[in-house]
């Protein structure tokens, strides 16, 4: 019932096949997507040559890099959309980053400096990516974003980005009001903890992992392929009648009461 055959699905955040975005494009991609993919560039090229090698099996009809603190950028990898697929269906955003030194100690602490860059990289580059497809979702579509847990709850070692999630989620709500009328639904995936290289800089990931494992009522965390899954749900016509909402895809672990 779940197909997304003739849909154009643009991913962003894949960094390596632990990536949470690497999870979502592959079930996207089983479920008959037609996917782009956008990488982070950096100066030696290397996150474009290991990004192109993993997602090569899912043959993305585009590759492009895109640095969300680089409007311009933006503005190419939406004009290709246009100029190569004239539309776009479903945006993918997993984007989200903080200094590490914003990640520990003291919140009170936390520099201006290092505010900024989380709520831009993790939160603002939602509604800039947003309003970028506004315009190519011509017949509607569906754009999903990840949140986590530390964004309304108090998280060890989470700090600054659980701001920047609180925020992200209330981006959520305001552009789905936003761009409802157009048949355009807004999502977010609250993922339960899984080990991906974003993860790695918050202390005491394992730990987490550990808990949850002991404490949610499924007794595990999740995989990369069940959020893949809850997001190629949400990209579905499965899913029409659902927008403005954070999805928690956690083993259950945040309805329990520790």
């Amino acid at each position: 019932m779940l197909n997304l055959t003739g849909k154009n699905a643009l991913v962003t955040g894949i960094a390596n096949n632990r990536s949470i975005a690497w999870g979502i494009a592959q079930q996207l991609q089983a479920a008959g997507a037609n996917l782009g993919v956008t990488y982070l560039p950096d100066d030696k090229g290397r996150n474009e040559g290991k990004v192109k090698k993993l997602v090569e099996p899912l043959a993305p009809s585009l590759f492009l890099p895109c640095n969300v603190q680089d409007q311009a950028q933006v503005d190419t990898t939406f004009q290709t959309i246009k100029d190569q697929w004239g539309k776009i269906d479903i945006l993918i955003h997993c984007l989200a980053f903080a200094n590490r030194d914003d990640l520990t100690g003291d919140f009170s602490q936390t520099s201006l400096e290092g505010f900024n860059l989380a709520l831009d990289v993790s939160a603002y580059s939602l509604i800039q990516l947003s309003a970028a497809a506004k315009p190519l979702m011509t017949e509607g579509g569906s754009i999903i974003t990840l949140s986590y847990l530390g964004g309304v709850q108090v998280i060890p070692n989470y700090n600054v980005m659980g701001i920047a999630k609180a925020a992200l989620e209330m981006n959520v709500k305001y552009l789905a009001s936003e761009l409802g009328s157009q048949n355009i639904r807004v999502n977010g995936i609250s993922a339960g903890p899984i080990r991906t290289l974003a993860s790695s800089a918050v202390g005491g990931i394992l730990d987490m992992i550990h808990h949850v494992e002991e404490m949610a009522p499924l007794k595990r965390t999740v995989t990369q392929t069940e959020v893949g899954n809850t997001a190629a749900f949400l990209s579905s016509d499965l899913a029409s009648g659902i927008t403005g909402q954070i999805i928690y895809v956690d083993s259950g672990y945040c309805i329990m009461g520790m």
